[in-house]
Order: C-alpha cells, then sequence, then structure tokens
C-alpha cells in the first residue's frame, strides 16, 4: 500500500524540536529542577483533595481559586492572571496571540531557546538581536532591532537561561521605554533573583512576566506556569487557549503549593546559598565561571573541549547541560544546583575531569 506523507509547512521544513536528554544517571543536574521535594504536608492534602474529585466532571475552565491565590500572592488582582500547562503554553499562548504571520518577535541571544522556537512556530519572523560578549544585554544593539524590526512581541529572560545573568531594573524599564508592541519578561527563575519585573505590572504598560511552578515550588512534574499582566491582555489570552486545558489535578496541585510560601522560601534560600558554594568551589578550577542570579550556573572549561567534560562527567555518572554546540556558546556547560550531597559529587567528578 502506498502511503502519501502530507508535507509540513514550507517554513517548519527546517526546524528542530527541543531535546533536553533524559538518561539514567546517579547525579541529574541537566534542567534546572529542584532537588527538593515538596513539602510531606502538601502531598497529603493534594491526596485528600484528589479522592474526592468528580472526575466525570470538566474542571473549573478559569482556574478560579488558582488565579485568585496567585494574584493574591502576588497582590495583583484576579483578572490580571493567567494560567496554563507549564510557562511555555502560557508563551505560546502569548504568541498565538500576538505573533503570527505578518509579525515579528524580538529576541537578545543567547537566551531562552523556545522563545524564538514557539515564535516560529506561530508562523512569526524571529529577529534576533546580540548580547555583549559577556551576556550582558548591550542597549544599543536593542535600541536598533526595535527601530528595524518593530517587533509585536520583545522577550527578555531574567535570569537569563542559559547564563543565568540578571537584567538590572534599569535596563528592564529602558527597554520597556523603547518596544512599540509588547514586553515580556520571563522569570521562570524569578525567584532566586534579587528582584522582580513584577511590579512594573500595570493595565497602563504593555509588559506582562511569565513565571513557573517547576523550579521554586518543587512541582515540575505537574506542568504548571502563569503570567501576570495588563488584564486586557489576560482577556484576549482567554480568548485563544483551548477551553478546559488545565485539569483538576494541577488547579489542586498550584492552589495548595501557595500555602507553602515560608517553606518554598527557605528552599531558594538553600540553593542560593548552594549556588554560591558552588561557584566559589568552581571558580577556583581551569574554568570560566559565569555569574548567576538563577538555580543553575553557566561554565567554560579553559584547557579543554565542553564537549569533551560533559562526557567525562557523564562517564562518572553526572548528567549537566551541553550548552557547547548552541550558537553563541562554544565550549560552555550548564549545571544544576542540586543537594548539597550532589553538588559535592558534581564537583569531585569535573576535578578529576580537568585533570
Amino acid at each position: 500500500m502506498h502511503v502519501t506523507r502530507v508535507p509540513v509547512r514550507d517554513d517548519l521544513k527546517a526546524l528542530e524540536g527541543y531535546h533536553s536528554p533524559q538518561v539514567q544517571v546517579n547525579v541529574r543536574l541537566n534542567t534546572n529542577e529542584s532537588p527538593f521535594p515538596p513539602p510531606a504536608e502538601w502531598s497529603a492534602a493534594f491526596a485528600a483533595e484528589m479522592a474526592e474529585v468528580e472526575w466525570h466532571r470538566y474542571p473549573d475552565r478559569a482556574a478560579t481559586a488558582l488565579r485568585a491565590g496567585i494574584a493574591a500572592l502576588h497582590g495583583v488582582r484576579s483578572d490580571q492572571v493567567f494560567a496554563a500547562n507549564g510557562s511555555n503554553e502560557v508563551l505560546q499562548t502569548l504568541l498565538l496571540t500576538y505573533a503570527g504571520p505578518g509579525r515579528t518577535v524580538a529576541t537578545f541571544e543567547p537566551t531562552y531557546q523556545l522563545h524564538g522556537h514557539i515564535a516560529r512556530l506561530t508562523g512569526a519572523t524571529v529577529a534576533e538581536g546580540e548580547r555583549a560578549s559577556d551576556f550582558t544585554l548591550d542597549l544599543a544593539e536593542v535600541r536598533r532591532v526595535l527601530a528595524e524590526a518593530e517587533p509585536t512581541v520583545t522577550f527578555l529572560c531574567s535570569p537569563n537561561n542559559p547564563t543565568g545573568l540578571v537584567e538590572p531594573e534599569a535596563n528592564v524599564r529602558e527597554v520597556l521605554a523603547m518596544v512599540p508592541g509588547l514586553l515580556l519578561v520571563d522569570e521562570a527563575y524569578g525567584q532566586f533573583a534579587e528582584w522582580s519585573a513584577l511590579g512594573l505590572v500595570d493595565d497602563d504598560v504593555p509588559m506582562a512576566v511569565s513565571r513557573t511552578f517547576s523550579k521554586t515550588w518543587s512541582m515540575a512534574g505537574s506542568r504548571l506556569g502563569y503570567l501576570v499582566g495588563p488584564s486586557w491582555l489576560v482577556a484576549e489570552l482567554d480568548k485563544v487557549v483551548l477551553p478546559y486545558h488545565l485539569d483538576v489535578a494541577k488547579q489542586i496541585a498550584g492552589r495548595l503549593a501557595l500555602r507553602f510560601v515560608d517553606q518554598m522560601e527557605d528552599r531558594v534560600n538553600t540553593i542560593v546559598t548552594e549556588r554560591e558554594r558552588l561557584a566559589a568551589a568552581m571558580a577556583a578550577m581551569p574554568v570560566h565561571v559565569y555569574p548567576s542570579g538563577a538555580n543553575f550556573i553557566l561554565f567554560r572549561p579553559m584547557a579543554m573541549v565542553g564537549r569533551a567534560v560533559w562526557q567525562g562527567l557523564l562517564d562518572r555518572s553526572v548528567l549537566i547541560r551541553d550548552c557547547s554546540g548552541w550558537p553563541r556558546l562554544a565550549d560552555c556547560l550548564r549545571v544544576t544546583v542540586g543537594t548539597p550531597e550532589e553538588n559535592d559529587l558534581f564537583l569531585t567528578a569535573l576535578s578529576e575531569v580537568l585533570q
């Protein structure tokens, strides 16, 4: 039987998917997950509520209680909150609404790969600006890209993934004053940084901030993220997102997590302390360590090929992220901050590989 393969869209033929290796190892520090599980009290409360779920009924389409909890956490109104299946669906919905064919999205590289990837999936053109050699934002380059491309959506990632750099508030304010369309500040790692752009959100400002429950809330397995932005923007996103997109389990998980803010902040403080210990120990080795305000550290070996270092660590059952083949990141590697025990195993393995 002859099978005709229907061709994909021309603009997707050369597109590669987003991949992160999932390998069975003793120490897994490659995807920036929290090394700590949620509190036992959260697990018990989640199990109790799940036992009462009416599985034959659709979930609350508006995720009313979850949005109200997120709004209370950040001191905004519920109509300024949009929740979705991970922050990637937040970004996808935003780009389906405000990007697409005939429109342009601006990114400043290197940055989170899915900003440009999802934009291209919608049919939008992506204008890539260049960061400085130390990965800081070049405001003159931002001004040039925005003037030439006139994007409807501009992305900033702070702390930036994969570099870890936090955008200074002055930079974000200056970019916000320049954008011809929307500014989306991706704060997937925002709780690890010393400041947040959430304080700039207002109904009169064309800016939104996206966040996730995956990192600081220790809920990567639930795939839950959200956006805080102007109410008029949230209203448009609600028109585009699929109905009943947030299942009842996610809504319960997220709502209950918000009861444990103190425990979340304790985990963040522990990770930040470990990040600084890790960075100091790595600085004594033959690697260049980039400053980080996230739960990971980007580094570049000085005398070895990055891929060889990555493989040497994997041979010792330590998995980190190989960024060495990414544009602008030759020989760079990224390690997630783990538990103290995991971090010690990583440091020992790295020292052996670099000898």
